[in-house]
């Protein structure tokens, strides 16, 4: 057994508390990692609400960086003292796993949301009380996480784990969602709605795919503005525009060849179709809104729809782009981060529920 500090999830939209656990030491595949920084992201508020198959007492998290401090038996390629980045847990045997579609691993909602492992059993109690301590593979809102080699990453001495803790999910979404997905080559158009970690990062990687067009639609100022800072052609704030489809068909001379909401808004979605250009795509890396795309409007011109997951990467494949994109100079994601100390986690949250912070992390004593 291992003692840690984490943020448990108790009840529905409550409060997270600080609270002392008991890990299981490392079973055969697993890792023990020391939490240096842990991303926070709107995925774990919408499970601190309650989203999915959550079930509570739960220590969210699944941004998390740190150093390995033991691993099990059957553990290959890490030893202790390593330092990794924590990534989303997959099986690694199903066909979409074998066929390098990690990000829609079969057993994706159980090892992700249901936050146990793969035999149901937890990985931390409180005394007799079990503590679901698995969420994506991690459970990094604590001083100490259990994690699988599969998704524990492997990186250089010289990267600030207290920084690159944010790239891990957000980033790495809304990147790929526009690297690998949709339809963004040189001289072509992208909106991206919303503009939160997911949004402004595919405003980043528009502007490194070369797309001649970049418009980022919000309804807050001041992130319309960080938007144009980041590469945006154009901004739009829906709190002023009566009428969406037509200012984007307006900006892109005929309609745009690809959209990406980060929202989930069915109206929002409803207007990017019909603000696609004929052969669009638009792409949705939000959940959680009322459908809003009615299935007919998509013939007319060939437009289609497509859900996009961590941004289609392939177990850690995708975070490694974007880490080169970075060092390249290609990639300034540091401009969104705030870091915050792990004490202070209830106010991270609400600052990114306010809008205060775009990509708030969570740093840990010693981290």
């Amino acid at each position: 057994m291992v003692k840690a500090v984490a943020a448990v999830a108790r009840e529905r939209g409550a409060p997270l508390f600080l609270e002392e656990i008991e890990l299981d030491d490392p079973r055969d595949d697993e890792v023990l990692v020391r939490v240096a920084a842990c991303g926070v992201c709107h995925t774990d508020i919408k499970a601190r609400d309650g989203y999915g198959s959550v079930v509570f007492p739960i220590v969210l998290g699944h941004e998390g960086a740190g150093t390995i401090v033991e691993v099990g038996s059957a553990v290959r390629d890490l030893t202790p003292g390593d330092r990794v980045l924590l990534v989303s847990d997959y099986c690694g045997r199903c066909s979409r796993c074998r066929a390098g579609r990690t990000a829609y691993c079969e057993e994706g909602p159980r090892r992700t949301f249901g936050a146990v492992r793969p035999d149901g059993s937890t990985r931390a109690r409180i005394g007799r009380e079990a503590i679901r301590a698995s969420f994506f593979g991690q459970s990094a809102f604590a001083t100490h996480a259990l994690a699988s080699e599969r998704n524990a990453l492997k990186v250089s001495e010289e990267l600030p784990l207290q920084l690159f803790a944010a790239t891990t999910c957000g980033m790495v979404t809304g990147a790929g969602a526009v690297l690998q997905v949709l339809p963004v080559d040189p001289g072509r158009s992208l909106a991206v709605l919303g503009t939160g970690t997911v949004g402004l990062a595919a405003v980043m990687a528009a502007r490194v795919a070369g797309a001649s067009i970049i418009v980022a639609v919000d309804q807050r100022p001041s992130r319309l503005e960080h938007a144009r800072e980041l590469g945006a052609s154009h901004v739009v704030d829906t709190s002023t525009t009566p009428d969406l489809p037509h200012t984007l068909r307006e900006i892109t001379e005929g309609g745009c060849d690809a959209i990406l909401d980060t929202t989930g808004s069915g109206e929002l979605q409803l207007a990017a179709v019909q603000a696609l250009a004929v052969l669009g795509q638009l792409g949705i890396a939000g959940g959680g809104g009322e459908p809003g795309v009615p299935l007919g409007s998509l013939m007319v011109g060939g437009k289609s729809v497509r859900g996009i997951i961590q941004g289609d990467s392939s177990g850690t494949l995708g975070l490694q782009r974007l880490l080169q994109l970075h060092q390249a100079g290609r990639f300034p994601f540091e401009r969104l981060v705030r870091p915050y100390p792990f004490e202070r986690v209830n106010d991270a949250i609400e600052d990114s529920l306010s809008g205060d912070t775009v990509k708030p992390v969570l740093i840990f004593p010693g981290g």
